[in-house]
């Protein structure tokens, strides 16, 4: 079986965005249209992040949250804004397969054990930003979309995460996030050695060769969320995701 290959759709305020390095919001969509176009064409799966819900500090909009569920065909895995294990449970009732929690590692540390205590760890995926605070001579993990550091190692916060019960880690550079550059192979692989979860790649990636060199530094899965929103140099916004013919010769090496 080929690795999963996730589009990542972001909100702010309940609309579709696409950012760069989780900045500058701009409006793509409707994210109900597009989760129907991501059903035609086939999504292994889709993560949902509400990236404005921790700024502002928002409640959760379960109905909305609801709504893009029942629509769904593929499993979901939704963060954003998400504080206790009450919320967990609220969202996961909805149909939502996979929570994923940021801000809240640091703020209610013992969520990943109440939530993955209650739904099992396959029902926790811990998001994992990375970037390169101003002075520091090694990456660290951030938090807030990139706009707070925090001293901690990325591979030591991966392996306490695990040890919490974590079942997934999504793994994002933030500095490369909307640029189309590639992923951070380098980060991936040594994330990847360290912790035995699956590693979900994200964070780069502008053509499907990417998906590849992601998954030969050791992810189990990949994200993106620009690839599969524009098209073209002139970033055109065209919902777009490959056939699995053409995931599978991209893993096999073909391509």
């Amino acid at each position: 079986m080929r690795p999963r290959v996730i589009p990542v759709l972001l909100l702010d305020d309940g609309f579709l965005v696409k950012t760069t390095g989780y900045r500058n919001p701009t409006y793509v969509g409707d994210p109900i249209n597009t989760v129907k176009i991501f059903n035609e064409k086939g999504a292994d799966e889709l993560v949902i992040l509400d990236i404005g819900a921790s700024r502002r500090d928002a409640a959760l909009n379960l109905r909305a949250l609801e709504n893009i569920a029942s629509e769904a065909f593929m499993p979901i895995a939704y963060g954003g804004g998400v504080r206790h294990p009450q919320e967990a449970d609220q969202i996961l009732r909805l149909g939502v397969e996979k929570i994923v929690l940021n801000s809240s590692l640091f703020d209610t540390p013992r969520i990943v054990e109440a939530v993955a205590g209650e739904h099992g760890s396959q029902a926790v995926v811990a998001s994992v930003d990375v970037g390169r605070p101003r002075f520091a001579r090694a990456d660290r993990v951030v938090r807030v979309s990139g706009r707070r550091a925090v001293d901690v190692p990325v591979v030591e916060w991966c392996r306490e995460l695990e040890r919490r019960g974590t079942g997934e880690i999504l793994l994002t550079d933030v500095r490369r996030e909307g640029m189309r550059t590639g992923y951070n192979c380098d980060l991936i692989a040594s994330v990847s050695r360290a912790v035995t979860v699956p590693v979900i790649a994200n964070g780069g990636s502008g053509e499907t060769q990417h998906f590849r060199l992601a998954v030969l530094a050791g992810a189990s899965a990949v994200a993106a969320g620009t690839q599969f929103t524009y098209h073209g140099s002139r970033r055109a916004v065209l919902i777009n995701y490959p056939t699995d013919n053409e995931l599978t010769t991209v893993f096999s090496g073909d391509h």
